[in-house]
Parts: C-alpha cells; sequence; structure tokens
C-alpha cells in the first residue's frame, strides 16, 4: 500500500511540470500577432543591427592592431616598469 501511494505521489509531482507548460498553440506572451512588428520592419531592425556589430567589430580590431608593441617597444616598457618598481621601493 505505502509503495503503491508513493508511486502515486511521484507520478503526479513527475506530471505536474507537463500540465504547468504553455500550450505551443497559445498567442506568445508579448500580446498577439497584432501587436508585433511586420516582416519589413524586422528584417530592417536584423540588417541595423547587423550593421552595428559589423561596426563595432572593424573598431576593435583597428583598436587592437594599435595596441601591438614592437619587441623593442615592449622591452623598453618592461624595463621603465622595473625602474619605477625600484624607486618605490626606495
Amino acid at each position: 500500500m505505502k509503495k503503491a501511494v508513493a508511486l502515486f505521489l511521484t507520478l503526479t509531482l513527475a506530471s505536474a511540470g507537463v500540465f504547468a507548460q504553455q500550450r505551443g498553440d497559445r498567442e506568445p506572451r508579448g500580446g498577439g500577432k497584432n501587436q508585433g512588428m511586420s516582416k519589413d520592419q524586422r528584417e530592417r531592425m536584423r540588417q541595423d543591427m547587423r550593421n552595428v556589430y559589423q561596426d563595432k567589430g572593424g573598431l576593435n580590431r583597428q583598436q587592437q592592431q594599435q595596441r601591438q608593441m614592437s619587441p623593442e617597444e615592449r622591452e623598453k616598457l618592461r624595463r621603465d616598469i622595473q625602474d619605477a618598481n625600484r624607486n618605490l621601493r626606495r
């Protein structure tokens, strides 16, 4: 008897999530289809966002290229930092 009750409770709890989920044929949360954007508006927004991300990506590449140092510049910077650290310890 206890096993049957335990099995019943387990199945009930396991199936509760299935019943709590929304059905696929309902309208989305945002309202209805009438409140959304038209296909043209969505396509324009997608294109705008692509352009924004491409522009940002181009800036990052340019900034990274500007930051690259030659080995001599890196060595000089390393020495300058070491000298500054020595002066701080004194």
